[in-house]
Parts: structure tokens; C-alpha cells; sequence
């Protein structure tokens, strides 16, 4: 994932914003603690995670779901899935693991939210043959989706099925830098239930925001292939620690990379560091590690 990358990150300010007044206030609501904490990647094939798997791996999606209790499903941007293919993914993995998948590029980027009914239908219809393992399907706008296309995006939530849940992944700056419009926008989603995604990449501090909408925390980590990413990855957990204790409900924590190669190393120091924190007894992906280096 190349999105948000710059040529020196040592020269960003990685330091994360102070929580929105609201936030604090979503995360009371929650009256059930802590149920769900999903850590993973966004990709399970040998071109992406090199060095990851053993020697002699038949099948990726398996041995993955070994390692990892859930998958920030990225495949289903690029096709529609068919219930067929999702009974596939669905029967290779444990039943504690979660699939994450992202909605079909058809209704985010092609149509841009315009008379989607019907693939909206579609890819619900097959992402609910996952069943237990559906963690949350998530929405990802175009950079040049603006607020000027709001009618369209309240239209798109209020007609979401309610029974597949949704986060929603805004990227163009002015959903942020207009107060207003945050606000606006963050109601819309509180209202209809929809969870608010957190991106921290290098080159995008300007959509990083920490305004909940519901009880979860669903972030997309992009790593900068430096040094910094660890001591981002620790305030991270500084961060959902003060959330924990104000109720938060889900932890979905997707880590990406520059080079992709590192991200089941990072995931698994985020594992071991949340293993010592939340004293949670979550696996930590063995075959990624190796004196510290990817194998």
C-alpha cells in the first residue's frame, strides 16, 4: 500500500490528535466492554507477504488464517464476489477468524455511489455467506469523492441493509478540514450506525481524525518502512488503552505497508505488545518473525 507514502518520514510529525469531544461520549454508550479484537493484514498472497510463508505452503488463505484471526479483505475491491467464492474463503479458516471485505470498486469509484441498488445488493448478498465470520464491510471513497456529493453518500447509508455492518473510509481532505461538514457527516453515521475508519498514513496527516461514530475502532495502519512505525504502533496502543477504559466495544486493527513484506512483522509486534498491555492471550504469528527479520 503506497497511499500516503513520502520520501523522508522522519521528517512527519507522527504524533496522534486529541480525541474529538464526541468520541468519548459514543464510547459510554457501550455498557458490554470489550467483545471482539481483529489484528491482521489487508492481503494473503505470496506476492505481497514475501518471506511469510514456509517452504511448501499449499494454500496461503490457510496457513494465514493460522497465524492471524482476521483479513482486511481487499480482493473484493477489484471483483464482485459470488456467494460461491465467499463459501470457499469461508471454510478455509477457523471459526473465530473475520473477514473484513472492502465494497467492489463498481460502487465507490466507477459509479461514485449512483445508482448502486443493485450491486450493493450483490455484494451483500454474497459477503453474508460468511456468516460468524463477517466481521465488517467497509465503504472506500474515492480522494475526489468531496462533500459536494453528500446527497449521495446519505443516500448510500440510509440505504445500506442494516443487517451487514458498515465502516466508511473518507479520503478527500475536505471532509475534514470543514467543521461542519465532519460534524455533519459523523451524525449521519451515528444515526445509521455506521462506523467512522481512522487512516494513519505518513503523507495524510490530514485524515487522521478521532471522532468514533460507534463503540469500535476500525484503523488502517499504513507503516512508512522505518523505524518510527514501532513507536507509532505503541502510541497506538496508549491510545485504544484510554478507549478501552471509556468503553470501547471492537478493536479492528489492519496494518499495511510501503513494502508489504513487513506488514505480518509489525502486526505481530502490535500482538505481542496488546498480548502484555490487555493481558489478552491473542496469537502471535510465529513463521514472521526470525531474529527480527522477515524469512
Amino acid at each position: 500500500m503506497k497511499f500516503g507514502q513520502v520520501e523522508d518520514p522522519s521528517k512527519i510529525d507522527f504524533t496522534l490528535p486529541k480525541d474529538h469531544s464526541r468520541t468519548k461520549e459514543i464510547l459510554s454508550q457501550n455498557k458490554k466492554g470489550l467483545e471482539n479484537i481483529s489484528i491482521g493484514c489487508a492481503k494473503w498472497n505470496k506476492t505481497d507477504l514475501k518471506g511469510f510463508y514456509p517452504k511448501g505452503t499449499k494454500d496461503e488463505l490457510t496457513y494465514y488464517a493460522t497465524q492471524f484471526n482476521s483479513i482486511e479483505l481487499n480482493a473484493t475491491f477489484y471483483g464482485m464476489p459470488t456467494p460461491e467464492q465467499v463459501s470457499v474463503w469461508k471454510d478455509k479458516t477457523p471459526a473465530d477468524f473475520k473477514f473484513f471485505p472492502k465494497i467492489t470498486n463498481t460502487v465507490s469509484h466507477f459509479r461514485r455511489l449512483i445508482d448502486v441498488t443493485e450491486p450493493v445488493t450483490h455484494f451483500a448478498s454474497a459477503i453474508m455467506n460468511f456468516d460468524e465470520k463477517l466481521g465488517m464491510a467497509f465503504l472506500q471513497l474515492h480522494d475526489n469523492f468531496k462533500p459536494k456529493d453528500y446527497d449521495r453518500l446519505e443516500k448510500f447509508v440510509k440505504d445500506w441493509p442494516k443487517e451487514v455492518p458498515l465502516a466508511i473510509e473518507l479520503r478527500n481532505t475536505e471532509w475534514f478540514t470543514d467543521e461542519e461538514i465532519f460534524n455533519t457527516t459523523c451524525e449521519l453515521f451515528e444515526k445509521n450506525n455506521i462506523t467512522n475508519i481512522i487512516v494513519d498514513t505518513a503523507g495524510r496527516r490530514d485524515m487522521l481524525h478521532m471522532r468514533l461514530t460507534t463503540p469500535n475502532a476500525f484503523i488502517r495502519y499504513v507503516g512508512a518502512n522505518a523505524e518510527s512505525d514501532y513507536e507509532r504502533l505503541d502510541d497506538w496502543m496508549k491510545h485504544l488503552t484510554k478507549w478501552k477504559k471509556e468503553g470501547l466495544q471492537n478493536v479492528y486493527f489492519f496494518v499495511h505497508q510501503n513494502i508489504e513484506k513487513a506488514s505480518p512483522l509489525l502486526s505481530s509486534y502490535f500482538i505481542k505488545k496488546m498480548n502484555e498491555e490487555w493481558k489478552t492471550d491473542l496469537h502471535i504469528p510465529q513463521m514472521a518473525v526470525e531474529n527480527g527479520t522477515l524469512f
